[in-house]
């Protein structure tokens, strides 16, 4: 083999990897489009449109509902973090959800008091 016909061998060869990398390509595009078409198609609602519905579901009845204010919360030596973490955990425990709790006042106990 000269190295003319060597050249045009490998010269082939590429192009035939290249050509079926194409193939590929394009096979991977049209099974995509097919695939997406047909999940939304068995999708009856988008995701924006889930969340659009969820929201208008909690906002309804908070809008037939009285005027609803949870007070006012005294921290006492206790930041708004640790108090949102008691708020969060007592919620958590006595399983009642943290919208129907009512704090009034949170006060940090030093050591000395709890003994």
């Amino acid at each position: 083999m000269s190295f003319f016909e060597s050249i045009v061998v490998s010269l082939f060869c590429i192009a035939t990897v290249f050509v079926v990398l194409a193939c590929l390509f394009v096979f991977v595009k049209i099974l995509s489009k097919v695939l997406s078409g047909l999940a939304a198609k068995s999708a009856p609602l988008s995701e924006d449109a889930k969340t659009a519905v969820e929201t208008a579901a909690i906002a309804a009845p908070a809008a037939d509902a009285p005027d609803f204010t949870a007070g006012e919360l005294k921290l006492i030596n206790v930041d708004e973090k640790t108090a949102a973490m008691i708020m969060a955990i007592v919620s958590h425990e006595s399983q009642i959800p943290l919208s129907e709790l009512q704090f009034r006042s949170i006060k940090a106990v030093p050591k000395t008091e709890i003994q």
